[in-house]
């Protein structure tokens, strides 16, 4: 039993290793299913075992490299002087990651167009959204913002970065508006602040 969950774990990570490779440099309307089973070295009756479809792969994907880019986004918020600081920083990183290679083609070329606006923001939730909620009661139990009800003001101010990032995908300039919109929310975050 151990070594065919172990030989399904090793096929499954092929397969999202070779799908994540070809999403991100060819994006995903370029990229057939025979190319995902070439690239994992499997037939391609084995990729629809673990995956109905390429939406379902890309999703897999997506889910990744959300988690992945999460990762990331802490690491470079962690060397902040407080939790402002550090929302502002994982902003910031988050457009920058997301400016243009493979993280950029897989969370906003694709990720909106292939999962749609709800199933997107679904999974944006578990990962950079749901950290935005987190970091406002942090913020507030520090002293650093007044206090307040944490929802609305999570919910406004990520509905800024989600907008800001679906109007980054449209952009041929994509790293310049980035930064645009992070200065910008910068600008939005700092005005919380609490008078020192």
């Amino acid at each position: 039993m151990a070594k065919q969950a172990e030989r399904r774990a090793a096929t499954l990570e092929a397969i999202l290793t070779a799908a994540r490779r070809l999403f991100g440099t060819k994006g995903f309307a370029a990229t057939t299913m025979d190319e995902i089973a070439d690239g994992a070295r499997i037939a391609k009756g084995a990729v629809y075992h673990h995956f109905k479809t390429k939406e379902a792969v890309f999703e897999a994907v997506f889910d990744q490299v959300s988690r992945d880019l999460v990762v990331e986004i802490d690491g470079a918020a962690r060397a902040e002087k407080d939790v402002l600081a550090a929302m502002v920083a994982g902003t910031q990183h988050y457009f920058a990651a997301t400016a243009n290679g493979p993280t950029g083609q897989i969370i906003l070329h694709d990720g909106p167009a292939v999962l749609g606006w709800e199933r997107w923001r679904e999974i944006d939730a578990k990962h950079f959204g749901g950290k935005l909620p987190r970091a406002l009661s942090a913020a507030m139990d520090a002293g650093l913002i007044a206090r307040q009800p944490v929802e609305p003001l999570a919910r406004l101010l990520l509905g800024a970065v989600t907008e800001a990032a679906v109007a980054c995908a449209g952009r041929a300039d994509i790293a310049r508006a980035g930064a645009e919109y992070a200065r910008a929310f910068k600008s939005l975050v700092e005005a919380l602040r609490a008078a020192a």
